[in-house]
């Protein structure tokens, strides 16, 4: 019998890290579905932080557009913070090093905005050839266009379009354990 290969298109929680992109104050009122992208990206970094997931966030410019959102900041305790410049976080050699320090393949995306920081810092990942999953739930822009039309270029580069309940399914990979049965009672709908 052939030992089985679990697939790259997968998500496996050992070759996984979260990626949270410029969720931060002064941009947040003009997001469109403001707090429904909020209400998952807390979901995913609780499952991320319970099953020991690196957790990475990025804020841009915060001089200009403040600090990460105030909802976020208890749920991101013990993650990676990077304050970028440029849009895509894959331009910044610190967060590139760090990326790269963990040893992890896949890198599920979330964030604002998509079409703009998400979009480029997705496109360079595929380019230094990780395997690329972005929320759509967990990801917005000012307008929902320029977010559908961001999700449609970022498949068409490489990347998987997930839902948040897909990437916490994925990375429990069975029922059955007492992690699931903690994971699911609180933080499956």
């Amino acid at each position: 019998m052939t030992a089985f290969t679990p697939s790259q298109s997968t998500l496996h929680a050992a070759q996984s890290l979260l990626l949270i992109i410029d969720i931060q104050e002064r941009l947040a009122p003009a997001i469109a579905n403001v707090d429904a992208l909020i209400a998952e990206n807390v979901r995913l970094l609780r499952v991320a932080a319970e099953l020991q997931l690196p957790r990475l966030y990025t804020e841009q410019y915060p001089k200009g557009l403040g600090a990460t959102v105030p909802s976020l900041q208890e749920p991101l305790a013990g993650a990676h913070f990077y304050e970028k410049i440029h849009f895509s976080a894959g331009r910044e050699p610190e967060f590139r090093d760090q990326l790269a320090s963990l040893g992890r393949t896949q890198v599920v995306v979330t964030g604002t905005e998509t079409h703009v920081c998400v979009l480029q810092t997705v496109l360079d990942l595929l380019a230094l050839e990780y395997h690329v999953f972005v929320v759509a739930d967990a990801v917005s822009s000012r307008s929902p266009e320029n977010k559908e039309r961001a999700l449609a270029r970022m498949a068409q580069a490489g990347a998987h379009v997930v839902s948040s309940e897909m990437v916490i399914f994925e990375w429990l990979e069975r029922a059955g354990t007492d992690q699931f049965r903690t994971i699911s009672k609180a933080y499956i709908r």
